[in-house]
């Protein structure tokens, strides 16, 4: 089962502004492979198009970080709040439909209260400038970590409305 056998591609793209709205961080729903299902980003900073923009950040950061947070939310069957390895705050929630998972929401942009971005990792890693990264560090915003936690128990009560909305399609 696909995610957009549940719900059409607008409601979770809805799902994924909303968060946006509510929290500011970027948020996007992931399919069971870890690709996001929409084309649309909200940005939570500028540091974070600068590291996707770059093969190595987005091979080397970014992708590892949803995959190693949404296997644990997977196997977990429960939300997860870590940081990557920029220092940023990754938040993911599994979908799961009964047993079988389907799909992942995740939201990340921002960095705890007592956080810090690795300015110096990310330059060995990006070969962005470390100065550059410095500076695109001071648009990345704060968030506590129980807004963060509180956050996630709104995405996994929308998911619940939106998967408890679902109307099998009759053979």
């Amino acid at each position: 089962m696909n995610l957009t056998d549940i719900a059409p591609l607008e409601r979770w793209m809805e799902l994924e502004n909303d968060i946006n709205a509510r929290s500011g961080m970027d948020a996007n729903v992931f399919d069971t492979k870890g690709y996001r299902i929409s084309p649309q980003k909200h940005w939570a900073n500028r540091l974070c198009p600068a590291i996707k923009d770059t093969d190595k950040g987005q091979s080397f950061i970014c992708a590892p970080a949803h995959m190693n947070i949404a296997a644990q939310a997977m196997r977990s069957r429960a939300t997860v709040v870590e940081e990557c390895d920029a220092g940023m705050i990754k938040l993911v929630v599994p979908i799961f439909m009964g047993e079988e998972f389907i799909g992942a929401v995740g939201a990340c942009g921002m960095k705890f209260e007592d956080g810090d971005v690795d300015a110096f990792l990310v330059n060995k890693m990006t070969d962005i400038a470390e100065d550059t990264v410095e500076s695109l560090s001071a648009t990345v915003p704060t968030i506590a970590r129980e807004k963060a936690e509180a956050l996630g128990r709104y995405i996994e009560e929308t998911v619940e409305e939106i998967i408890a909305e679902f109307k099998p399609k009759s053979p």
